[in-house]
């Protein structure tokens, strides 16, 4: 990642998302805040999502004006430009409600800060920054750059989104590119929380949550940031928070710190329990048992773009036969069905079954790496409530079960208490 230059200067980048802007009283308080921040000598730039529904709403108006007759390259690039557009609007808004204050602001959109991005568009890679985008010089002036999530520039100059979680992902890179500055997360909730605070209200707010254990809670179901702007944060060391934009300018709001391990003085052996319903698991019988055949069931998945999750294999009673079972998203599950039943010449079963009625639950933390017993009181908390486990999948640092959806919330409350995160 390029730097704009060297000196820090008290940079810090903002980033608020959709509900946070979601009409002008919420813009307004937003530029409140920035204006508070501002007046403490920071040099902002802060990052915008595009207002709540209006992502969505664009969606719906590309794909209505396309209809069906245009696909894949046809589509994608103008596409990206028709959804680009909200995070425009939204930055622009902000920039003149900061003006209203007498504050010297102005947008900035993918192409004038010069973000290169690749592989295609609707899911494109950052690349880098141009090094003469003149943005870092604009911050340390005392400008407020109020930059349009979600959106780069190909090498040809056309217009790029990021995909989902893109505006979170553009504000760590350009904390990375501004010299691994603060970087900010404003959105709809106070801080990472032990688990769901719908489902257990006794759930408390962490104050520190490291890049690994923020990385799996994220991939394994909790919403309040995308795992590739936290992978992103890891890889170039920039100091993540996230915190509330529905407090007050000068409201005290710690929020959570995403930080290196290290900086956690006190480890919890578990930190948080997560929770995913939009899961499905496929399970093939009789599979030839034989060098090769994984290989070729979860090549021709990677091809169609089923992301596989857990994969268990056993053995079958017939001789050389095997069952496998993997899961996946529900909708991946109905691609990855008609993909296998298509081509059972390449990979041979004898039946698949599909279960859409099931639910993954994870506990993480960064202290199973140096506790025993995790796995232990996981489970017996789960049979304590006379729930089974269908399928496990553990890393150094979380245990994943497979579970009847229908007693997900239950999972959830049992394994909170387990591990004594309730609140007291």
């Amino acid at each position: 990642m390029v730097n704009f230059d060297e000196a820090a200067m008290a940079r810090t980048v903002l980033k608020f998302g959709g509900t946070s802007v979601a009409d002008l009283e919420r813009i307004s308080h937003v530029a409140d805040i920035v204006a508070h921040r501002a007046s403490k000598g920071e040099k902002l730039a802060v990052i915008v999502s595009a207002m709540s529904g209006e992502t969505n709403k664009l969606v719906g108006l590309a794909k209505g004006a396309a209809g069906d007759a245009l696909v894949g390259d046809e589509f994608d690039d103008e596409y990206d430009v028709v959804v680009a557009s909200g995070e425009q609007v939204t930055s622009g808004l902000l920039a003149l409600s900061l003006r209203k204050r007498g504050l010297d602001a102005r947008s900035w959109l993918g192409w004038q800060m010069r973000m290169k991005t690749r592989e295609g568009h609707g899911a494109a890679r950052i690349d880098g920054f141009d090094e003469d985008s003149g943005l870092g010089a604009a911050i340390d002036t005392g400008q407020i750059a109020v930059i349009a999530g979600f959106q780069g520039v190909t090498e040809e100059g056309r217009v790029s989104t990021l995909g989902r979680g893109g505006s979170d992902t553009t504000a760590v890179a350009v904390a990375a590119a501004l010299g691994s500055v603060p970087c900010d997360i404003y959105t709809d909730v106070d801080g990472v929380y032990t688990t769901d605070p719908r489902i257990v209200p006794q759930a408390r707010r962490l104050e520190r949550v490291s890049y690994e254990e923020m990385l799996e809670m994220a991939s394994l179901g909790a919403k309040v940031l995308q795992t590739r702007s936290v992978e992103l944060a890891m890889n170039h060391q920039v100091p993540l928070r996230v915190l509330s934009s529905f407090s007050g300018p000068e409201a005290d709001n710690p929020g959570t710190w995403i930080c290196n391990e290290d900086e956690i003085v006190e480890k919890q052996v578990v930190n948080g329990v997560t929770y995913s319903r939009d899961e499905a698991k496929v399970t093939l019988y009789g599979m030839e048992d034989k060098p090769g055949t994984s290989a070729n069931l979860f090549a021709l998945l990677a091809r169609e773009g089923v992301n596989v999750d857990m994969i268990v294999q056993a053995n079958a009673r017939g001789e050389d036969r095997a069952n496998m079972v993997f899961t996946c998203t529900s909708s991946d599950s109905e691609k990855a069905q008609r993909v296998l039943e298509a081509n059972s010449d390449a990979v041979s079963f004898d039946k698949m079954d599909v279960a859409r009625d099931v639910a993954k639950v994870s506990v993480v933390g960064v202290g199973m790496k140096s506790h025993t017993g995790v796995a232990e009181t996981m489970f017996d908390a789960l049979a304590s409530k006379n729930i089974n486990i269908d399928v496990i999948s553990t890393s150094e640092i979380k245990i994943s079960v497979l579970i009847d959806a229908d007693y997900t919330e239950l999972a959830v409350r049992a394994l909170h208490t387990a591990f004594d995160l309730d609140a007291t």
